[in-house]
This record gives structure tokens, C-alpha cells and sequence, in this order.
């Protein structure tokens, strides 16, 4: 059972999580939280340029703000699951497990996989875009390329170097990637600015360029209205990130106070971003150069910008990839550690090292990202190949929102939302698998992919199953059961680990917990 306890280190004692004979550690605030959110508008710098060159600027404008405003209600609704289970490390799919386990048992691991293959692609997708942006910036001739049964060239190699060099940083535990964290993110903060503000400004910027080319692409009137859907859903793992926050709940200091905060500070911080950013940029460039060059086209706008001393900014722009990196090792990996511990997949994950990280969810997300940079063609398929679980993920997470307040009305429940965003968190389940059902099978519309991005994301899913089935069947000794109620003895023992949870360490706990 989950404790808050005291252990002994250079005579203070530091507040922590115990977990078996390792510990997560409380060492975190709100704001560790929202730097480590910084990585979502890191995450629109990828796939913006894909947008504008589909749909047009105005087009972007529309599916990244309406797929943000989405983030943003969720985010709200998460805040209370977030504090039903403060003791749980594993964010959300942990909410899909307990809202669903009563009704059926799948929807657990298959939220858990689709969870963490959502977050582990960032590292293939920034690990290239980082390769791509050094490729442009200083190595422009550069061009060579193997492709045979891999995908080979100078911005994979680089890709796969930074996937390694972030894997190393965050198992050597909390505090240098803490340090890694608010580098990258006060480096973003340049090319936000320039990015956002800064392009209203210059000489190559005309509102000309604002194009809206979602009904000429889409064609037909269900044409347009499956297009607008396909961005929805590859943009919304993107936007919905922000509730990353909620995954740290059992290592703040106040649970209460500061998944909150942090969860709602992020999410409007990234709102703001969202909708600024294709105007600027969009004005920078017409559709036809940046959907030419969809990642490198930030090099030409900071030339027009800033001039020589673009190749500085853009070292600032991969700081921020490699704070996008990092955000999605940490949360990965404790989403693989989470869903172990809460008997969802195969044990080998529910390890913490030495340095009280759970260094195996990282390994597996270090060799997944190095095959995928070797065998998927582009950023945009992987993200379309792993965006699938990840919105069967939200699906549940939300759905399991009302049915928790059904199931469970007496569980403590620090923050308790207004009966209407329980109803909105039925009607956004209902939205996202609509958005699921006809974005996932409609990739090819945008012209970067098609059928093969839609398999692979179903063989995430069906894995996760398998292995829920060899946790049970094999490690367990359990008979696999479609439905797995949680039994009295649980129950209680999970509201006791969340009043030891909401307990706020001491300032001498807190104080050796920083140090």
C-alpha cells in the first residue's frame, strides 16, 4: 500500500511517495509542472508547417485553436480524477482503468499503451526534427540517404544521438532533468516570441498569405468535413498534452494546490500559443513554400527575421525539442511504471533504480523511438501511427470520469466539479470517438500517409492486450476475466492511501526533499 514517509538522508528527512523498497520523490510545485507542459507548444513547432501546407494558414488557425479549446475543457475535467488517485503515478490511462475495470477489464491496458505510445513518439518525431533543423541550418548539402528496409540519413543519425543523450539525462533521476527542464524552457520562450509576435512585423509578412484552404482540399462538403476532422485528430495529441501535468500528482509537494495550478496554467498558456502562432507564421510565408519545406521553413522565416543570427535561434528551437524530449521520457515512462503497478502489464516495467526514476519504461522508450526514426518514413506518420491509442486512451479517461461519479460517490474527492462538467466530459468522450473512428482511417487526405500509419497504431493496442493477458494468465496465475471489479478490501485501501497522499510534507521534509 501506498505511504507518505520520512527517510533519513544527511540528517533531514525528505517527504516521499514509498513505492515497494524505492520511492517517487515529492519534489516538485506547480511550476515544475508547467515547465514540464512547455513541451506542447514545442509541439505545434513539428506539425504546424504540415497544417498550413494542407489546409493554409486560416485553415491551421481553425483545427489547432478548436483541437486546444478541446485541451483545455479536459484539462479542467481531469482535475478531479487527478485528486481521486494522488498516490498513482500513470495520469490518465489510470483513470480509464478505474472508471472502467467493472465493466470491462481491456479498456484498461488499452488506454495504458495507446497513453504511452502517444507520448513516446515525441522523441522520434523531435529527435528528426531536430536532425532536419541542423541538416538546414549547417549541413544543407548534406543530402545523403540509404533506404533500403530502413529509412537512413544525417537527420536520423542526429535524431537518434539526441533520443540516446535524453534517455541518459532522465535516468540519472529527478533533479538533472529538472535542470534540463527549465533550460530548454526558458530557451523556448525566444523562438515563441518570434514566432508568434515577431512576424506581424517584418517586411515578407502579408495578410495575402492568410490563406483558408480547407474547402478547396477538402473538396466535397464530406470532403471538407473529413479533412477538418483528420487535422482534429492528428493535432489533438498535440493540444491535449497539457494534461501531462496530472501524471506528476504523486510527486508535488501539495497534491491538491499544485496538480491544479499546474494543470490549468499550462493549459490556457498553451491556448494563447495555439492561436497566435499560425497567424504569424502563416503571414511569414505563403502555403506553397512552407508546405515545400514543412519543417524547415522556421529557418527562412528567422532569416527574414533576425538575419545571421537565425543559427542561434535555432539552436534555441532544438533546446525546446529536447525539453519536448525529455517532458515525454518522464511522462512515458511513468505511465509504463504506473500501468505495471496497477497490474495492467507485464511486471519487468514496475522498477524504480536507484536514482528512484522507473528507468525501464525509459529503455523501451529509447529502443521504440530508435526503430521508428530507422523504419517510419516522416514525423507526421509517426505521430499518425501513435496518435490512435492515445485517443483511445482519452476516450476512456473521460468516459471514466462519469462513471467514477456513478460507481464510487462517496471516494474523496478534493476537487469536485459542477454536475455540468461531468455531462461535458461524456459529450468530449462522444466527440473524440468520432474524431477516432473517422480521422484514423482518413490520414491519407492530408497527403503524408495513409493505411500503414493505421495499422501500426492498431498493433499498439492489440499489444497492450497481450500483454494484460500475460500479466494475468503467466505472471499472476489469474484467470483473464472480461470485467475485474475492484473487491471491498481495495476499495478501502485505496481511500486510505489517499488521505496519507493529501497530506502536505513538513517545511523541514520539503526542504531535504530539494536538496
Amino acid at each position: 500500500m501506498t505511504q507518505l514517509d520520512g527517510t533519513a538522508d544527511m540528517g533531514a528527512s525528505a517527504a516521499i511517495a514509498r513505492i515497494d523498497t524505492r520511492q517517487l520523490l515529492k519534489t516538485m510545485h506547480w511550476y515544475d509542472g508547467f515547465v514540464v507542459a512547455l513541451a506542447n507548444p514545442g509541439f505545434i513547432i513539428a506539425s504546424l508547417g504540415y497544417t498550413i501546407g494542407s489546409i493554409g494558414a486560416l485553415g491551421a488557425l481553425v483545427v489547432w485553436a478548436g483541437s486546444m479549446l478541446i485541451g483545455v475543457l479536459q484539462n479542467k475535467i481531469f482535475t478531479e480524477p487527478a485528486t481521486m488517485f494522488p498516490d498513482r503515478s500513470g495520469g490518465i490511462a489510470i483513470y480509464a482503468y478505474e472508471g472502467w475495470r467493472s465493466r470491462f477489464s481491456f479498456a484498461g491496458p488499452m488506454a495504458a499503451i495507446g497513453y504511452w505510445a502517444g507520448w513516446t513518439a515525441v522523441l522520434s518525431i523531435f529527435g528528426l526534427t531536430i536532425g532536419s533543423l541542423i541538416q538546414a541550418q549547417w549541413f544543407s548539402t548534406a543530402t545523403w540517404s540509404v533506404n533500403a528496409g530502413v529509412h537512413l540519413s544525417l537527420p536520423r543519425v542526429i535524431g537518434i544521438a539526441v533520443i540516446v543523450g535524453v534517455w541518459l539525462t532522465n535516468t540519472l533521476g529527478m533533479r538533472p532533468t529538472k535542470i534540463v527542464g527549465y533550460l530548454t524552457g526558458g530557451l523556448l520562450m525566444v523562438p515563441l516570441l518570434l514566432f508568434t509576435i515577431l512576424p506581424f512585423f517584418i517586411a515578407d509578412y502579408h495578410a495575402s498569405h492568410l490563406s483558408f484552404g480547407l474547402f478547396a482540399a477538402g473538396g466535397s462538403t464530406w470532403g471538407i468535413i473529413r479533412l477538418a476532422i483528420t487535422w482534429l485528430y492528428l493535432n489533438g495529441w498535440s493540444c491535449y498534452g497539457v494534461e501531462v501535468c496530472a501524471t506528476f500528482a504523486p510527486e508535488y509537494h501539495d497534491t491538491h494546490r499544485d496538480t491544479s495550478l499546474a494543470l490549468r496554467s499550462s493549459a490556457i498558456f498553451s491556448l494563447l500559443v495555439f492561436t497566435i502562432m499560425p497567424l504569424g507564421l502563416g503571414g511569414a510565408m505563403s502555403q506553397a513554400a512552407i508546405a515545400k519545406n514543412p519543417l524547415t521553413f522556421y529557418v527562412t522565416v528567422l532569416r527574414s527575421e533576425i538575419g545571421s543570427a537565425s543559427g542561434i535561434v535555432v539552436v534555441f528551437i532544438i533546446a525546446s525539442f529536447v525539453l519536448a524530449m525529455n517532458s515525454a521520457t518522464m511522462d512515458g515512462a511513468r505511465a509504463l511504471y504506473g500501468i505495471s503497478r496497477s497490474g495492467m502489464s507485464i511486471k519487468w516495467f514496475n522498477h524504480i533504480n536507484r536514482f528512484n526514476v522507473p528507468s525501464r519504461g525509459m529503455d523501451a522508450d529509447m529502443v521504440v523511438n530508435i526503430l521508428a526514426v530507422l523504419f517510419l518514413p516522416s514525423t507526421v506518420a509517426i505521430l499518425a501511427a501513435s496518435n490512435l491509442g492515445y485517443f483511445v486512451c482519452i476516450a476512456f479517461a473521460l468516459s471514466a470520469v462519469v462513471l467514477l461519479r456513478k460507481d464510487r460517490p462517496d471516494w474523496p474527492r478534493p476537487i469536485k466539479l459542477a454536475p455540468g462538467w461531468i455531462v461535458a466530459a461524456g459529450v468530449l468522450a462522444v466527440v473524440n470517438v468520432v474524431l477516432l473512428a473517422i480521422g484514423s482511417v482518413s490520414f491519407g487526405l492530408t497527403g503524408y500517409g495513409g493505411w500503414a500509419e493505421f495499422f501500426v497504431g492498431i498493433g499498439l493496442v492489440v499489444l497492450g492486450c497481450v500483454f494484460y493477458a500475460y500479466r494475468k494468465l503467466v505472471q499472476d496465475h489469474e484467470p483473464l476475466k472480461l470485467t475485474d471489479p475492484p473487491s471491498a478490501a481495495e476499495l478501502a485501501a485505496g481511500i486510505a492511501a489517499h488521505s496519507v497522499a493529501m497530506g502536505s510534507p513538513s517545511p523541514a521534509a520539503s526542504l531535504a526533499a530539494e536538496s
